[in-house]
């Protein structure tokens, strides 16, 4: 039964047209102890970068993979202050897979911006982003820090470069040091690992009609026209994660360029901040001091670095997380 006429169908007022860009951020973080202790901490400096370093129009979709309550409590406040244009709360975890054939399907725009949910944003990454799509051919994503995926995965964007006379390749060590070292370190690497492999390495840098970038793209981040994005999914739902070199493969394989913005517009800030990150977000001075544990207990601590202690301690760490993740996702 219908008692009356519904008051939105009479008026008809005008829908609001979508942003040309919906940025698409993933987020992760079943508790806030052990390995994501900081996250809530991450995904807030990661989302203030976004809003406070972006120009460009966007709508902001966050697909929430089943985090806590205290994550879901902030993302709803921040959806009812009108900075969340779209915010879906997954009831369980269904992984990256799942997230991007969710929300790469429901992003409005013309273009999807994707970041995980702890990538820091530095001002003027997404007009970067856009030139590089604007300026080559069958564009297919565009991450916006140098990184090094491997050339398998770019085989397309490497015939094109070859066979296109006004493009021009080059190899060898060619990024900067320090984006290079700040990507790494993000991933866990030790200083004189991040040194050793930025010295093996070999970065090849494409230029094309005034445009430097380098060869490839990472699945952390990029911005990819939704056109291409819907050719290649929907993805398997194999595994939460483990599976998302498929896209670039997708991608690939189809024939799209997979490039690098020449320097860091973008970095990946890991489940802890670093001392520059928390010094961009304003949270802590760049200098502070390390702390020292106490005094009674640096036996421990020392006791801890010893290899043997520290491989069976990890390993155990290791196995405990593992476990919980798994029933925590399931």
């Amino acid at each position: 039964m219908r008692i009356g006429q519904n008051p939105v169908k009479v008026s008809r007022p005008p829908l609001p047209p979508p942003q040309e860009v919906t940025v698409v951020v993933v987020n992760f973080i079943p508790y806030l102890s052990g390995y994501f202790e900081r996250s809530l901490e991450v995904l807030q400096i990661s989302l203030e970068s976004l809003w406070a370093n972006t120009r460009v129009p966007f709508d902001l979709l966050v697909f929430d993979n089943a985090s806590c309550p205290e994550v879901r409590d902030y993302l709803l406040e921040e959806h009812r202050a009108g900075r969340i244009q779209y915010l879906v709360l997954s009831e369980k975890n269904v992984g990256i897979p799942g997230a991007w054939n969710f929300a790469f399907q429901a992003a409005p725009g013309k273009f999807v911006a994707f970041a995980d949910y702890d990538i820091y944003f530095y001002p003027g990454w997404l007009e970067a982003h856009l030139q590089v799509i604007e300026t080559f051919p069958k564009v297919g994503m565009v991450t916006g820090t140098p990184i090094r995926p491997p050339v398998e995965i770019s085989f397309s964007t490497l015939a094109w470069a070859e066979r296109e006379p006004e493009a021009a390749l080059e190899r060898g060590v060619l990024q900067g040091w320090e984006d290079y070292r700040a990507h790494v370190l993000s991933l866990g690497f030790t200083e004189e690992e991040a040194r050793r492999t930025y010295r093996e390495g070999e970065d090849i840098r494409l230029r094309y009609r005034g445009q430097e970038v380098f060869v490839g793209a990472g699945h952390f981040q990029f911005v990819a026209p939704k056109a291409v994005l819907q050719e290649v999914l929907p993805l398997p739902l194999r595994r939460a994660m483990g599976d998302e070199r498929l896209l670039d493969r997708r991608i690939d394989e189809r024939g799209y360029l997979r490039l690098c913005l020449p320097r860091r517009y973008v970095q990946h800030i890991g489940n802890v901040p670093s001392e520059e990150i928390l010094a961009l977000a304003q949270k802590r001075p760049a200098a502070t001091p390390r702390r020292m544990p106490p005094r009674g207990r640096r036996w421990l601590y020392t006791l801890a670095d010893f290899p043997l202690v520290r491989r069976g301690l990890l390993f155990l760490y290791n196995r405990i997380f593992h476990l919980y993740y798994k029933r925590v996702s399931e």
